[in-house]
């Protein structure tokens, strides 16, 4: 039998599963409009930022009812202290979302600077950052870990090469300096994805 500590435990770990997935779907939707130059689904991901706000709320409050009624051991509260510093990461995530969808409101304007191809491949090496590090909190994995840590190093890469390449847009000129800041911003975001999963 489960003591009540492991349960209430196991129900964190459930809640900080679920708000990795918010976090990570609303992530795929915000590259999905972009990707489709969709202005309705960039337009409903920056309105419904609340639900990543209400769940990180959720989770704080779980994490200080189990402290301040159940006496945690060691490990137990290690846990729950890490928990609540990825939740944190996990709304942040879901700020880089939202950060994504204006900018691709804004991009929305103008006609297509370049085939998206390694903004794509950024959001889709993150995304797999954020699964992957969940599962290593949930299982206790360090080795996972380890290599999400690792891979991080790829997405700042690049983000650089991003940069270097819409940095000569931007000196070309002729209506391409706003497209080509918009696009190293969200490059910018999912670089910022990384760094929280990498937390």
């Amino acid at each position: 039998m489960k003591s009540h500590v492991e349960r209430e435990i196991d129900e964190l770990k459930q809640m900080i599963l679920k708000m990795g997935a918010v976090a990570e779907e609303r992530l795929a939707l915000a590259l999905k409009a972009l990707v489709e130059r969709n202005v309705q689904t960039a337009e409903h991901i920056a309105i419904t930022d609340d639900e990543v706000n209400h769940l990180e709320l959720e989770i704080d409050e779980k994490c200080l009812s189990i402290l301040a009624l159940h006496q945690p051991e060691a490990s137990d509260l290690r846990f729950i202290f890490a928990a609540i510093k990825i939740n944190k990461d996990l709304e942040r995530i879901g700020d880089q979302a939202v950060n994504i969808a204006e900018r691709t409101k804004v991009l929305l304007d103008y006609p297509q600077l370049k085939p998206l191809i390694d903004i794509p491949h950024m959001g889709r090496l993150v995304k797999d950052m954020i699964r992957n590090v969940l599962d290593a909190f949930v299982r206790g994995d360090e080795l996972m870990a380890v290599r999400v840590c690792e891979r991080d190093n790829e997405v700042d890469a690049l983000a650089d090469q991003l940069f270097r390449e819409l940095l000569t847009y931007m000196i070309d000129g002729k209506g391409k300096i706003t497209p080509a800041l918009q696009l190293i911003l969200i490059s910018r975001s999912l670089e910022k994805v990384g760094d929280h999963a990498t937390n």
